[in-house]
């Protein structure tokens, strides 16, 4: 018994090491495509694109949740996308192993991909169709361009004082006095500037952690009320 004990024990190290020191395998937009067919009874990508039941899929990597006007979102999506969430390969990626999970209440009845591999494939596939084919790679995010926020958030009044009081944590790094020392200054930056930096940073799409944990404390109005107050504010002659 100890004898086959030992060797089921070696057995088991040797299979943990082998799976363990397996390579990852690379994206393939190839096995993305035939993947593709579980989503082309509700969705259409490429040239020509139009709505089905679902949004056309150009451009999805990098786009505000819920934001394109060629098509009726449900109430779900908008919410996500006014909430700052933008599709990118780490989103897609949650996205796609349970959508129902990720957005509740969102139409998509797809019930997901649980294998890695296979969300990998299929978004190197989405991206092909994407104008920034650098935009999907991991950790790349700082250097895209911020994605357009939803009128519907921009719209959002902000209350000069209260962002003043808000203004605390800010001004800790950023110079009030609109110095340069390394990082940058925000004073009188445009409203909708603000916003969609710190809905970027909300959102993981830029990647500091600082950032992105400020800027994951604050909701709409919070940013709306930094935008408003900084915006006022004037560069030191």
């Amino acid at each position: 018994m100890r004898c086959r004990f030992i060797i089921s024990f070696a057995v088991a190290v040797v299979t943990a090491h082998l799976n363990f020191s397996s390579p990852v395998m690379a994206a393939d937009p190839d096995k993305g495509e035939v993947l593709w067919t579980k989503c082309r009874s509700c969705h259409e990508i490429g040239p020509g694109a139009e709505k089905k039941v679902g949004p056309p899929l150009n451009n999805i990597l990098g786009r505000v949740a819920g934001s394109s006007d060629r098509f009726i979102y449900s109430k779900a999506m908008i919410a996500a996308g006014e909430d700052g969430l933008i599709w990118t390969e780490e989103t897609l990626h949650q996205f796609l192993e349970r959508p129902k999970s990720f957005i509740k209440k969102t139409r998509m009845s797809f019930s997901g991909l649980r294998k890695q591999q296979e969300r990998d494939d299929l978004i190197a596939f989405l991206q092909l169709y994407s104008d920034d084919k650098a935009l999907p790679t991991r950790n790349a995010h700082l250097q895209a361009a911020d994605p357009d926020l939803p009128a519907s958030v921009l719209a959002t009044v902000g209350d000069k004082d209260y962002g003043e009081y808000l203004s605390g944590t800010c001004v800790g790094c950023h110079q009030i006095g609109g110095a340069d020392l390394g990082i940058p200054s925000i004073i009188g930056w445009p409203k909708d500037a603000f916003m969609t930096v710190m809905f970027s940073y909300r959102s993981k799409f830029r990647e500091n952690p600082v950032m992105q944990q400020i800027a994951g404390s604050l909701n709409n109005e919070e940013i709306a009320a930094l935008a408003a107050y900084f915006e006022d504010q004037k560069q030191p002659q």
